[in-house]
């Protein structure tokens, strides 16, 4: 690993289209009906040694493909037949984690598989229902899930793959030690599938303590493309003039949908509040807001009825909302890999 936490690729072989990966059939048919037409970088490389059962760390930004790259290979590797939970995902938000479910859902539709959330906010006796009736594939955040697993609702005996996307966001919201806890309670023999935009040293520890020989698959930024996004700065030379910038683009925000990002909570209320006082209809999210409001907002927003939704970068590793065709930093985001996350938002061609 070099000092900027880059992984070296261990890895070269590259399957540049779905039919040549040997998959079943009806998951063949999910991945055509889902609209993919054929494999971004990530996939061409990580999708085969995933479902020969390799140990994989990926390295990619959001946006290149990576949701649907282990949803593949854990599809292809479950048991449509064992009513178990075979594979588990952790990711480090809920809408991340519900994203993600919808997804493998998608792919996995011809193949009748079963896809469960377990995240925080969320009533614990409908996870304990859910997973009595037996599930194939769990998706969740760390808390929730270690919960699950405590109480004996989510039975870990038969788990064969287990996935931690955005290790390095999971890791930096202190996702650590309940990660631990839940890898201890799987199988020895578990698969490991870890995803990461960057390679800090803290993701280093985790795959050095959980991974066997990983095959290290680096997709770089160049391979990442914003084609197809056109970019724009105004240049504003004081702070307290952003405000009256983007109320006079207000206008063209609300003909189609926008996304306004903010770098903290405490800027999304101010800002929410400025442009009530204005009598501008905005709508505001972030990762204070109690589960259900998130969910009645982020409703609010994929149906239309919201069309202008400030928020933190809290929406912006994984949120898949097709009609945003404008995203405005109204704070430039504080690592220079969020301004990805954040823009590919408006451009999921293999929608993470």
């Amino acid at each position: 690993m070099d000092p900027d936490g880059v992984i070296e690729s261990n890895w070269d072989k590259i399957v540049d289209n779905f039919d040549e990966m040997k998959l079943k059939e009806k998951l063949l048919r999910g991945i055509y009906a889902y609209g993919f037409e054929r494999p971004s970088a990530i996939q061409q490389r990580a999708i085969l040694p995933c479902i020969m059962g390799h140990d994989v760390i990926a390295q990619a930004q959001s946006g290149t493909g990576k949701t649907a790259t282990f949803a593949i290979s854990l599809l292809q590797q479950i048991d449509i037949d064992a009513n178990e939970c075979q594979a588990l995902v952790l990711a480090p938000t809920r809408e991340l984690a519900q994203q993600i479910q919808k997804v493998v859902l998608a792919l996995g539709d011809y193949m009748d598989a079963q896809c469960h959330a377990c995240i925080g906010g969320t009533n614990v006796r409908e996870d304990l229902r859910k997973l009595s009736q037996g599930v194939h594939v769990v998706v969740g955040t760390p808390g929730r899930v270690f919960d699950m697993i405590n109480r004996r609702a989510l039975k870990t005996s038969c788990i064969k793959v287990f996935v931690l996307d955005e290790a390095d966001e999971m890791l930096s919201r202190g996702f650590k030690d309940q990660i631990y806890d839940v890898f201890k309670n799987l199988p020895a023999e578990v698969q490991v599938i870890l995803l990461s935009a960057t390679m800090p040293a803290d993701v280093m520890e985790v795959t050095n303590h959980f991974m066997r020989n990983p095959i290290r698959i680096l997709v770089k930024k160049e391979e990442l493309t914003l084609e197809g996004i056109k970019q724009f700065y105004v240049q504003v030379e004081r702070e307290e003039w952003k405000l009256d910038t983007l109320c006079d683009l207000y206008d063209t925000l609300s003909i189609t949908q926008a996304v306004i990002f903010c770098n903290t909570r405490r800027k999304v209320d101010w800002l929410t509040e400025k442009m009530h006082e204005r009598d501008f209809t905005v709508s505001a999210m972030h990762g204070e807001m109690e589960q259900k409001e998130r969910d009645v907002i982020m409703r609010e927003f994929r149906s239309g009825s919201s069309r202008v939704l400030i928020t933190t970068d809290l929406l912006a590793r994984g949120i898949d909302v097709q009609q945003v065709s404008l995203v405005i930093n109204y704070d430039l985001p504080n690592h220079r890999e969020n301004y990805i996350h954040r823009t590919v938002m408006t451009h999921r061609e293999f929608a993470d």
